[in-house]
């Protein structure tokens, strides 16, 4: 009786302490702002756009948030000091970033297709 007891509360300390591994995981995960955070900077490290544009004259937005991933569009400002007729905003990227783990995604338009971030060697 005592080791059937004994075998019980080892699988319930496993249980409980995956459990609390699992919830340490996502409350780890990226919120909005973080995920915007690491793909400007990934962006900027990368200098993908460098010979394209200014990353001054680049607006990012929220195109849709999931509970695994948030999805920004990358659009050209138009202003004086950017250029540009002002009353457009065309569209130069779009990338998924992963709550949990980071990973970037970068859409392939030709392709319809999203593949896995490459940085700079993608343009």
């Amino acid at each position: 009786m005592k080791m059937d007891l004994r075998l019980i509360t080892a699988v319930i300390a496993v249980v409980l302490a995956s459990a609390g591994v699992a919830e340490a995981a996502h409350s780890r995960s990226l919120d909005e702002d973080a995920a915007l955070a690491l793909l400007q900077r990934t962006l900027k490290s990368d200098q993908v756009y460098e010979k394209r544009i200014s990353l001054d004259c680049v607006a990012y937005s929220t195109e849709e948030t999931t509970r695994t991933y948030f999805q920004f569009v990358l659009r050209e400002i138009h202003n004086a000091k950017c250029g540009g007729d002002p009353d457009t905003s065309p569209a130069i990227d779009r990338y998924r970033v992963y709550r949990r783990s980071g990973k970037i995604e970068q859409w392939e338009a030709a392709e319809d297709k999203w593949h896995t971030y490459k940085g700079a060697q993608t343009k």
